[in-house]
This record gives C-alpha cells, sequence and structure tokens, in this order.
C-alpha cells in the first residue's frame, strides 16, 4: 500500500485542512472496488469523452490508447471505469499530492516566472515510463494510493488564499483526470488564478481543444524523437504528441517542451537535431525547449547519470540548428539555465536551480538592451 504523496511540501495538517474531509480519509485501506461502500468518500464521477459500443461495452475517446472497455472493467491507465455502459472518472476530487512550489520547477521558464503554483495530482497515467520519477502514485490504481478529498473549489481558494499565481496539475499525467483538471481550472478562472497543464501530451485532439479554452500555459515532456523509445521505453507512440504539440501552436496557448536525456537511449546528436529541426519547422523557433539530465530511478538504474558534456552538446546543435530559447536542466547553476535575448544576446534571466536570481525583463516583457520581444506569458 503506498502513501499520500506531499512532495516535502505541505505537512500533514495543512494538507488535511485542504478539504472537509475526516482524519478516515488518509487512512489505509485494503485494495477493493471503488464502487465499494468502504470508498464513498470518492464517488464516481461521469466521465467525459467515451462514447456507448455495443454489449455495454464503451470506447474512451480521451487519450489515443481509444480503450474499448466492457462493463466493469477500466481503461488502461486504470482510473476510468465502464459501469452498466456508461463511463465514470475515479479521481474527479481525488488529490494524492499536493505542494506549493516554484513554477521554475515544472520547468516552465517564459511562465510568470518567480511565482508559486499549486500543485496537485491524483493517480494513475496513460504510459508506463521506465524512468518515471513518480511512478508511486503513476502506476497505480487510485485505490492503492492514499488520497485526499479536495474538491475543484477547495483548490481555487487554497492557492488563492496562499498567494498562488498558478495551479498546476503534474506529477502524475493530468490527462487522465481530465474531468478534474477541466473543472478546477475554471474554478480557478474566476479568482484570476491561471492554470498549467505538465503533461506528456498523449491526448485526443477534441478534449485538448477544450483545455487551451481554460488553461494558461502547458509543458511537454517529449520523450524522445523515435516511435521505438516510446514504444519500448513508455509504452506509448510519438507521432500522437507531435500532433499535441501542432495543436497547442495553432490554438496560441503558451506552451514549452521537456526533453530528459537518457545515456546511450535518446542522447543522440542527430536524433535531437532532428528534433531541433522540427520544432523550429512546425512549432516555430520561439518554443522554449529544455534538455534535462538524466538521474536513475524506478525501472532503469542500471545507467549513469547525463554527462554535463552531454547536455550542453545537444543544447548547443538546438541553438545552431535555430531554436531562441534553449535549455539545460537539472543542472543548478548552469550558465546555460539562463535566459538570453535572442536578438542581442542581452542576459535577462539568471537562474539558479528553481530559483530566479535576477530578472531584467521589461513590465512589456522585452529585452531592456534592444526592445526585442521576448515570447512567453508574463503576466
Amino acid at each position: 500500500m503506498k502513501t499520500t504523496d506531499y512532495k516535502n511540501g505541505l505537512g500533514r495538517r495543512d494538507f488535511l485542512k485542504l478539504g472537509a474531509a475526516s482524519a478516515a480519509a488518509l487512512t489505509f485501506r485494503p485494495v477493493m472496488s471503488l464502487a465499494d461502500k468502504g470508498n464513498a468518500d470518492f464517488p464516481a464521477v461521469p466521465a467525459r469523452h467515451w462514447k456507448s459500443m455495443p454489449d455495454n461495452k464503451v470506447q474512451c475517446q480521451l487519450c489515443p490508447k481509444i480503450c474499448d472497455t466492457k462493463d466493469k472493467e477500466r481503461g488502461y491507465c486504470g482510473v476510468r471505469e465502464n459501469r452498466d455502459g456508461k463511463y465514470y472518472t475515479l479521481v474527479h476530487s481525488r488529490a494524492c499530492s499536493a505542494h506549493i512550489d516554484p513554477i521554475e520547477k515544472k520547468p516552465l521558464y517564459h511562465f510568470l516566472p518567480s511565482t508559486n503554483a499549486f500543485s496537485i495530482a491524483t493517480p494513475g497515467c496513460n504510459f508506463e515510463c521506465k524512468f518515471c520519477q513518480n511512478w508511486e502514485i503513476s502506476q497505480y490504481k487510485p485505490e492503492e494510493v492514499n488520497c485526499i478529498s479536495l474538491t475543484p473549489k477547495q483548490v481555487a481558494e487554497y492557492a488563492k488564499r496562499n498567494g498562488t499565481s498558478s495551479i498546476a496539475y503534474t506529477y502524475s499525467e493530468p490527462t487522465i483526470f481530465f474531468e478534474y483538471m477541466y473543472d478546477c481550472a475554471v474554478e480557478g478562472n474566476k479568482l484570476g488564478i491561471r492554470s498549467a497543464m505538465i503533461s506528456n501530451g498523449y491526448i485526443q485532439a477534441k478534449p485538448m481543444t477544450e483545455l487551451t479554452k481554460v488553461l494558461a500555459g502547458v509543458k511537454i515532456d517529449l520523450k524522445s524523437f523515435t516511435e521505438n523509445f516510446y514504444f519500448k521505453y513508455c509504452n506509448g507512440e510519438l507521432k500522437p504528441v507531435l500532433g499535441t504539440l501542432e495543436l497547442l501552436k495553432k490554438s496560441g496557448i503558451w506552451f514549452e517542451i521537456v526533453v530528459l536525456i537518457i545515456p546511450t537511449l535518446n542522447d543522440s546528436i542527430d536524433e535531437n537535431k532532428q528534433m531541433a529541426k522540427w520544432i523550429k519547422t512546425n512549432l516555430g523557433p520561439d518554443v522554449p525547449v529544455h534538455f534535462t539530465r538524466f538521474y536513475p530511478t524506478y525501472k532503469i538504474k542500471n545507467l549513469p547519470r547525463t554527462p554535463i558534456k552531454t547536455i550542453e552538446t545537444i543544447h548547443d546543435a538546438a541553438k545552431a540548428e535555430g531554436l531562441h530559447y534553449v535549455y539545460s536542466g537539472n543542472m543548478p547553476g548552469h550558465p546555460k539555465g539562463n535566459t538570453y535575448c535572442h536578438s542581442c544576446g542581452e542576459l535577462l534571466i539568471k537562474r539558479w536551480g528553481f530559483q530566479v536570481a535576477e530578472n531584467n525583463i521589461t513590465p512589456q516583457g522585452a529585452c531592456p538592451k534592444c526592445k526585442t520581444k521576448i515570447p512567453g506569458y508574463w503576466k
């Protein structure tokens, strides 16, 4: 049985204050169907984006896996269940992680810098990345992870009360808690709190389009630029993720890309140059791209940390392909983690890890030296 993941942020007392749930909401429970009365404090909520099929089956149309689910069964993600021919989400208002942390931790570097985000997650994922750093919540069913009831209205109110500028849907995969994320974003917008989706991008076009109407920003983890990597190490596909990125570009919403570089698996210079070319051609040169160091975790513990030199080389190759804002991540204090004007080279934002040490961008979102407009979501 897994324990509630507080992400070293909110203490137990503060976490309990988030909702009106009793102490019983955080007690251990045996694994059971969410239809059982023992989990009545987490009621199933009608899901969106599915269609009825013959013989009481349903077809989920939320992500590209398009699960055909029989009665009393769940989809691949483990959080959406067919009950008598109707589809339900089992994780609406079911938070397993809650933490206030810097927006730079997501990482989002051109989105409300120096502000905090109220980060929340539910159990489950539609990928199984062998290098997942949050596998304790992403790779388990809802009833296997201790959670607390936290409604969208409570999420928005807590974010407002604690001075956070945004709500981040993160740690696990927010696509699978689509309804919860959407409803939280709506409630947050009412209070002037923006929302950011931290995602693998494995989502169908229709639900993603709906989300662009209520979100302010998106970060997509581009795992690799080969289908083989996605199939072998994520149990997913590359093509739908590229489609999501193109959709985000067309929608006009702010988004950034993160690529975790894993030694021997996706650290080829040629592969990452091809990725940079595709990004420039299809998304434009102003999309921030973060290349970050891998640390051994979950099912990949036999490989070393990514050498700093590898990240630097890939960073420089992407810049040479014409991308304006390329960053090196998981390397605190490294100058390639700073933001420089793509026009004149002026230092705009100096960072140390998740902290902003210096921000010289003008209130109008421009370089103070040459007045070039810096792309981002600054207000």
